[in-house]
């Protein structure tokens, strides 16, 4: 295709893309109650093959030409890394160390069953062909796939906590600081598996060496290095371009240096956001990159997820049965865990229930980590469509899970109890609405 016939294919895509993501987001939210980001979700796995593609092959091959997807793949990296830079940006660092020792028994329990499944299923899966890459050991597929079932959807869990109003509770701090620990170990496990499978030692080496030193610099001095931004947007009292500008750099550059030591750029994102001055900078960033964000960049994301994912694969019998085992262990596994490690560090009932419920969510990070599986070709369709299908069962089931598990009684004295506890420990703050 010529840069013109691209250009012209470009546009005609994301006006399906979004027109696509607002209707079923509208239909999940008016008839589901289900999040915005749940319907976006489906409405790119409805662009692909496994309905557009199915009822109309002519269509999806004329809008989603594969000379295009290039640029989809570009579009849906920012999204999602912008995405993630805003999660961070509303990530609470007082009461990530306030809650260290729960966080880190329930990201472990989190990540340590779902290996154990995985550890169980592999040799099972491995034995129907084309779901692992025929060179994969029976170790390497067993690692994938642990960091399969034991990631998080982060930017999920944050959406559903912040839509509830809990950002500032303890449920809230607890199941964002485990789920940030949790994926970054799958992450970390990832790279060990893309070294081992043909890239080397040195790979991981330089991926889990890079990423911590990054991690170390932004929660260690981060603060301190951008305070000077804080304070430029105090004394303007607003994001002028030239800081809008800078923040932009910085989180590319964020993003640049994870992708270049081997991890993926929403956790340079995510730590940069985490790093970010609270104040008139980051209420102002928030509302000038939210809304171009979530509205258009990220639905590209999910679309191109969904262009890769081939339901009627599963149609298979042996899939069906494979699909179904994955689902029940992963399921099982991870919400169970992360309910138990949660009740041995002290949490009440309901509380440990509705971190299980928010843990079990996969969504978003399951669909980079598998999306990275297939182009590397660590997996095949028919597995790939498989764990799109738990990405999104598992993503849908979390708010209802987690209404039926909390309650809104308990959810909304946990969230007055601990409005409480800041304005008495910030005596004259504001709290917003």
């Amino acid at each position: 295709m010529t840069p013109a016939q691209l250009s012209f294919t470009f546009f005609l895509e994301l006006a399906a893309i979004l027109a696509a993501a607002r209707a079923t987001g509208w239909l999940c939210q008016r008839f589901l109650g289900q999040p915005q980001v749940v319907g976006e979700m489906i409405a790119g796995v409805l662009l692909g093959p496994s309905l557009l593609g199915l009822l109309f092959p002519h269509v999806e091959a004329s809008l989603f030409p594969k000379e295009a997807k290039s640029i989809l793949y570009v579009g849906a990296q920012l999204g999602v890394g912008l995405y993630m830079f805003l999660v961070g940006l509303g990530f609470d660092r007082s009461h990530f160390h306030a809650n260290a020792r729960s966080a880190g028994a329930v990201s472990l329990s989190g990540m340590a069953a779902p290996f154990l499944v995985a550890v169980l299923l592999t040799p099972w899966l491995m034995s129907h062909p084309g779901l692992f890459a025929p060179q994969l050991t029976t170790v390497q597929s067993t690692l994938f796939l642990g960091a399969c079932i034991s990631i998080t959807a982060f930017p999920m869990l944050a959406r559903i906590i912040h839509e509830r109003g809990l950002s500032n509770s303890p449920l809230g701090s607890l199941s964002l600081s485990a789920g940030a620990i949790d994926d970054a170990g799958a992450w970390t496990v990832l790279a060990i598996v893309l070294a081992s499978f043909g890239g080397g030692p040195g790979v991981a080496i330089k991926a889990i060496v890079g990423a911590a030193l990054f991690a170390t610099l932004m929660i260690g001095f981060g603060p301190r290095l951008l305070a000077p931004l804080g304070r430029l947007a105090e004394r303007s009292g607003e994001l002028t371009h030239s800081l809008l500008a800078t923040v932009l750099i910085l989180f590319l550059l964020c993003a640049f240096a994870m992708d270049w030591v081997g991890m993926h750029a929403v956790f340079g994102g995510f730590l940069l956001g985490t790093a970010m001055p609270r104040g008139v900078l980051t209420r102002e960033l928030r509302a000038k990159l939210e809304p171009i964000t979530v509205v258009l960049l990220l639905p590209i994301f999910f679309t191109y997820s969904g262009l890769s994912t081939q339901l009627d694969l599963i149609a298979n019998p042996a899939l069906l049965l494979a699909a179904l085992g994955i689902l029940a262990a992963s399921i099982l596994a991870k919400f169970g865990a992360c309910w138990a490690a949660a009740r041995l560090t002290g949490q009440k009932n309901d509380t440990a229930l509705a971190i299980g419920a928010l843990m079990n969510a996969r969504g978003l990070m399951e669909l980079i980590i598998i999306n990275i599986g297939l182009q590397k070709g660590l997996i095949g369709p028919g597995l790939f469509s498989i764990l799109v299908l738990m990405a999104v069962l598992t993503t849908l089931m979390a708010s209802p899970l987690f209404e039926w598990v909390y309650g809104r009684k308990a959810r909304a004295s946990g969230a007055l109890g601990a409005l409480r506890d800041e304005a008495g420990a910030a005596p004259g703050s504001k709290i917003a609405a």
